[in-house]
């Protein structure tokens, strides 16, 4: 994740109760369950996005 961008809820027990973490860059930490969890982008899909009925497209939905 970039500097910018902070999860909203914990991703183990769905807490809001957040902080940073001093042990990591990009690292959070949950007071609520007690957990550490690090988030991070690994990239977009070579696939690129397909809608319900399998055709390639820009998301999104058929009528």
């Amino acid at each position: 994740m970039s500097g910018r961008a902070a999860p909203f809820y914990c991703p183990y027990c769905g807490d809001e109760d957040l902080r940073p973490s001093e042990e990591s860059n990009g690292a959070w930490e949950c007071s609520s369950c007690n957990r550490a969890f690090q988030l991070s982008f690994l990239g977009l899909l070579a696939r690129g996005l397909r809608s319900d009925n399998g055709h390639h497209g820009e998301g999104g939905t058929t009528a």
